[in-house]
């Protein structure tokens, strides 16, 4: 597996942990019984059809006594699963203090079920083969490691009502995933709002978009299309999205009550 003659992460990854297993003559099923995972999933990590996750890098970094190999080149693998135009939107997450996003039209990515985003990546990737979107769905799940590590960023989402209506995956991932996004919403730097149906025309009609901030630095943007995404620094282009999220917030129902909202919709899905 190489990309303008240079072996990808991915492969490399592969082929140091084939070594490591065959030095300790360890089966793919032994391994996978020592760290946890399926044989299914270890043998695609070898084969590099499927990306590794950190958890289990450090599982057999630890079982096949690597000295932490996998795990240093993990954050590379994962980084090839992305398209080459959001690997520095992936990093900017990383390291922002808070995030504010507005999404219309989709549950947002931090707060996806594995079984949403697939049913959302399959159908924006109809070209893609069972092993890219596994790609795809293990790199979009590894960004949610964000909300869970130390110091978390603050997440505030604002979302339209009509999210809660469409029926991605079908019933049973859709009461699934709403019940996932009011787990969130208890969380103490997780913060949800509704944008109700009856707000009619509003600034984020336009489309997703998201504000990273940081200490000490500016804020970036991040703003979505078919074909790609844009990541906007200028202050003046920053502070027009600002703008429209101030809005999106002040015509959006309060936290409580859009808890309210979630919660009602399940019913639709049961």
């Amino acid at each position: 597996m190489t990309r303008d003659g240079q072996v990808s992460a991915a492969a490399l990854f592969s082929e140091e942990m084939r070594r490591a297993r065959a030095r300790t003559g360890l089966t793919q099923d032994q391994l996978a019984e020592k760290i946890a995972y399926s044989s299914s999933l270890v043998a695609h990590v070898e084969v590099g059809t499927r990306a590794p996750s950190l958890d289990f890098a450090g599982r057999a970094d630890e079982a096949l006594d690597t000295g932490g190999l996998l795990a240093r080149l993990q954050p590379f693998v994962r980084s090839e699963a992305y398209p080459a135009w959001f690997r520095d939107w992936v990093e900017i997450e990383r390291e922002a203090t808070s995030l504010c996003w507005f999404e219309p039209l989709l549950i947002p990515g931090l707060l996806q079920t594995e079984d949403y985003a697939r049913a959302v990546l399959a159908a924006a990737n109809p070209a893609s083969g069972e092993d890219e979107i596994d790609r795809l769905v293990s790199a979009r799940m590894d960004r949610q490691a964000i909300l869970t590590k130390d110091k978390p960023p603050l997440l505030w989402v604002i979302i339209d009502e009509g999210v809660l209506m469409r029926p991605v995956g079908g019933r049973r991932v859709m009461r699934a995933q709403i019940d996932r996004l009011l787990e969130a919403a208890r969380l103490p730097k997780i913060m949800l709002q509704v944008l109700p149906i009856g707000a009619g025309a509003h600034p984020g009609l336009a489309g997703h978009f998201v504000i990273a901030s940081f200490d000490g630095s500016a804020d970036v943007a991040y703003l979505d299309n078919a074909l790609a995404g844009q990541i906007a620094e200028r202050v003046e282009d920053v502070s027009r999205v600002t703008l429209l999220y101030d809005i999106l917030k002040a015509e959006a129902l309060a936290p409580r009550a859009s808890i309210d909202l979630v919660r009602k919709a399940i019913e639709t899905w049961t």
